[in-house]
């Protein structure tokens, strides 16, 4: 059994990076040429919220040690 979770663990932890989420019309990063952020803290979280594609969307971003926005969570708002 303790194979079975650690087999599966593994198997999430190598899958992780293939489901990173991919920049939007929108999106703070969408522009690859984008400047790094050269003021704020490593690890700072920041939101955008922005409309595309009929849509409405709310998105997460950490600044990573490069300087640049990576996108960590993404989803739909609904209007009701």
């Amino acid at each position: 059994m303790k194979i079975a979770v650690l087999t599966a663990l593994a198997t999430l932890y190598i899958a992780a990076p293939a489901a990173a989420l991919e920049p939007i019309s929108g999106s703070l990063n969408y522009n690859p040429e984008q400047s790094p952020l050269t003021r704020t803290p490593v690890g700072s979280v920041t939101f955008n919220e922005f409309h595309s594609g009929g849509s409405r969307y709310r998105e997460i971003y950490v600044v990573q040690p490069d300087g640049r926005l990576k996108i960590v969570n993404r989803s739909v708002v609904n209007d009701s």
